[in-house]
This record gives C-alpha cells, structure tokens and sequence, in this order.
C-alpha cells in the first residue's frame, strides 16, 4: 500500500466526504489508497466505470472475504469485523451458484409481502410515531422517527414482536457505526435472529422468515439467521436514512420546497436526488482481489480489499459532466449496488415503500415543519460505511394526536 493513503475518519470524512472524495479522485485517480480503523489498508474504488467493473466482475472480484491477504494481523476485537467478517456463512460472503440459491430464496420470500399490506403497517407506525411527538410543537427526527420506523416495519414483516424494536435498533445501530459496541451488538442481533428462526421453526406464520424456512433449498437454520441479520441490517439503517437525508434536503434546499406545502409529487424527486448526492450507503466492503491485477491505473494484489465507493462513483465528473443539475428521474446511481451482490429487487421496494410513506406522513401531519438549527450545524454518525445525520431538530405548530 502507498505511504499517501487516506484515512476514511476524521472530521473530514464526516463532515465534508463530496468534497474529499473529489480531492482523493483528483490526487490519487480512480481507485485509492485508503486506510480502515486500526490503519488496515484497503483501495476505495471511487471510478464509476472502476466500480462497475468490480461489482460486474465476480470471477476477477470476489465476495469471498477468505481470500484477504490480511487476516494474519486483523485482531479478534477488531471494530469493523461485523462488517468485515471471515467466514461468515451469509450470502453476502457466498459465491457461484450456493450465493444464486440463497439470493433467490431471499428474493421470493421478500416479493410475497403484500405491497397493500406494507404500506399500511408504514403508515400505521409512522401515525403512532408522529402521534408522541405532535403536541409537543418540536423534536428530533431522528431519533424520534427515522430510527424507529424501518426496523419496526420490518420486524413485523419478519415475524418479530413489536417490543423487541428498540433493541433491535440499538444493536443495527453499534454493528454498522463500527466502534466500541459493534461486536456487542452483532451478539444481540444474532441471539435475537436464532430464536426467531427457532420459533418459526416449531410454528409457521404468514411471515417473512417462515416462508425462507419453507423453501426446499436445503440451507439450515444457521444459514437463515445469518441472512436475516443481513437483510435486516441492509434494510433498517439504510432505510432510516434515506428518510433523514431526505427530509433534511426538503427542509434546506428551495428545489424541493413544494414538498413541505402539499407537493407530494417532489417527495420522491428528492428521495432519488438523496440516492446520488448524499445515498446512506456511502461505501460497502468490499471485494477480494483472486489473482494480481490492474484497476484505475493502480496494480492490485492478490487478496487486497477492495472497498466500494458508492457515492465517490455517482457523481463522477467521467459519466455526470453537469453535476449541478438536478438528477430527475435517472436512476443509474450505485445505490443499491450492482453485479449478482446487488441489493434484491423487491428489498429495494420494500425500503422505498417505507421511506417514502415516513416522509409522507410527516409532511402530512405537521405541514408547517421547519428545521429548528442551522442547516450547517447538522452533524453526522460516525461510520465509514453510511451516512446518515445523528439529528434533525425540527419544529411545528402542536397539534393533537390521532
């Protein structure tokens, strides 16, 4: 690894990551050398044609962490592990034809949830959110409702308890921020998968986990929970970002302004302008070179790691040459990712539904909402992997509750 590589922390990092990616892409091209906590070396691949390439590759590019040249000095307390994991037996980390299987089983399970369904369980939660902040004429939307809605929505198209949402949340949260309670987390939220699977096992439901039991496709219970734990880490953080990120950019920039008086129609022009500009999912780890190569210009090695820039790729000056104008409906972002890995479809759909009907309902039950602190002051969590705000401090006229 080159001694200039990047720290991906840092006031920087959080505060300006559009501007230091462009430096990194003007300084280092392409693919960069970058360094993960702990100063683990890893290439961020910012190109738009370098990352679709990697992701359309999977022969050159693996999934299979086993292949990383770095194992041997990754400690066991090592904060990124749960994201960065050995061996892990998820389809993030399955390859070929078993990782085929698994995505497939994962796919139809999601695209039997009842779209009429799903969105009335949104709204229900979203009104029951709502409804414990109205009358107080202020509060921090993030906390109060961007972090609670997803996990909720999903618990229950999983087949979880309503109370068991708060812990689910705190957990998702320390897994994917990668820091001191990561590895704590990924415990509970493995401990709370198992007995879920457990239970379904023993008496079925009309639910999300019953149905990947009942497929024939031969994988086991421990194969199961690891990717429920994996959906729903995918589906609640990123999902409850979406929501923050765009209500920040309806409450801060005048293009979308129509949203906050009645404009529905420009909700979902900001959702997809939020998924090239400032998408939750910042980066994503990563592939695994098989064999010595080239990318961008930099020779790789064999079993570096290679993390993927999603937002450094969407506004790559090489594809969008007016980075100024509003994107509209295009959608040739890597948001949700590209190649056999990418985000499943209808899990995809199911976090639009959601994000969209949160962000619907707050514009519809507090219609005068302004943002409560200056737009400069918002702050942002800690990860090098999403990015989403830590809050979003708003006020309205009380109103009652429903």
């Amino acid at each position: 690894m080159t001694p200039d590589a990047v720290p991906l922390s840092g006031p920087r990092f959080l505060a300006e990551p559009a501007c230091l990616y462009r430096e990194m892409r003007r300084e280092h091209g392409a693919v960069v050398p970058v360094l993960l906590v702990g100063d683990v070396p890893a290439w961020l691949v910012l190109g738009y044609r370098e990352l679709h390439q990697v992701t359309g590759d999977p022969v050159l590019f693996s999934r299979d962490s086993g292949l990383w040249n770095r194992w041997e000095s990754i400690p066991a307390d090592w904060p990124l592990l749960p994201v960065i994991g050995r061996r892990q037996p998820s389809v993030l980390y399955t390859v070929g034809e078993r990782h085929r299987q698994r995505a497939a089983v994962i796919g139809n399970a999601l695209e039997a949830v009842d779209p009429s369904a799903l969105r009335g369980h949104a709204e229900r939660f979203a009104d029951e959110l709502i409804d414990a902040v109205c009358p107080t004429g202020g509060t921090d939307l993030i906390a109060h409702y961007a972090m609670l809605l997803p996990v909720r929505v999903l618990a229950r198209l999983y087949g979880f308890p309503d109370e068991d949402g708060p812990g689910l949340v705190t957990a998702l949260n320390d897994m994917i921020d990668g820091r001191g309670r990561a590895l704590a987390g990924q415990a509970h939220l493995a401990a709370s998968m198992a007995q879920l699977v457990a239970e379904r096992a023993k008496e079925p439901a009309a639910d999300v986990v019953s149905r990947m039991l009942a497929d024939d496709s031969g994988f086991t219970h421990e194969e199961i929970a690891q990717d429920l734990m994996v959906m729903m880490a995918a589906g609640h953080l990123p999902t409850a970002d979406w929501i923050g990120n765009s209500l920040r950019l309806m409450l801060t920039d005048d293009r979308f302004a129509a949203s906050l008086f009645g404009g529905q129609g420009s909700v979902a022009e900001a959702m997809n302008e939020v998924l090239w500009e400032d998408t939750p999912t910042q980066n994503v780890a990563g592939r695994w070179a098989l064999r010595d190569t080239h990318l961008g210009g930099r020779r790789v090695a064999a079993g570096d790691l290679l993390l993927l820039g999603l937002q450094g790729a969407n506004p790559d000056p090489q594809i969008r040459t007016d980075a100024c104008a509003l994107t509209g409906g295009n959608r040739a972002h890597f948001s949700f990712g590209h190649g056999e890995h990418r985000c499943p479809f209808p899990a995809q759909e199911i976090a639009e539904v959601i994000a969209r009907t949160g962000i619907e309902v707050v514009l519809d039950r507090l219609p005068d909402i302004d943002l409560a602190v200056p737009a400069e002051s918002l702050t942002r969590r800690p990860s090098p992997w999403l990015r989403g705000l830590t809050e979003l401090p708003v006020r309205f006229t009380p109103v009652p509750a429903l």
